[in-house]
């Protein structure tokens, strides 16, 4: 009976990772049309380097913003979801991304974090986590 049942769970998790994906993918767009509403230009989204992917690249004027895309059924587990590990990696992938900036690394930017929560509410955190 176990065997039978194994396929039933793996088609419930496979379902349960696409929705958690297409839910992620919403939270980027609503952020992304935020940022834009606000006036700034969405420079890249899901941006993939050798370290890893950024989920937002804002431009404000010559400044860049590196935003991680945040989504749970509440803006604390949204926030309590983000490591230390993950923002290594995000530092890591900004470098990169600077190095094709006409400044390099001597662009002025900031880290932001977006929260969305279950009922689609947003906050954004500018400034969100210094260097670790």
């Amino acid at each position: 009976m176990m065997v039978r049942d194994a396929p039933l769970r793996s088609a419930a998790k496979r379902q349960r990772g696409l929705n958690a994906y297409h839910a992620g993918l919403a939270a980027e767009q609503r952020i992304a049309q935020d940022y834009e509403r606000r006036g700034f230009a969405v420079a890249r989204q899901r941006w993939r380097g050798r370290a890893g992917e950024i989920d937002l690249i804002v431009r404000d004027g010559a400044a860049l913003i590196f935003v991680e895309v945040k989504q749970s059924r509440n803006f604390a587990r949204a926030a309590e979801s983000l490591s230390k590990r993950q923002m290594q990696r995000i530092y890591k992938s900004a470098e990169e991304f600077l190095a094709g900036e006409p400044a390099g690394s001597l662009t002025e930017v900031r880290f932001d974090v977006a929260l969305v929560n279950g009922q689609g509410a947003t906050e954004i955190i500018e400034n969100a986590f210094g260097l670790c």
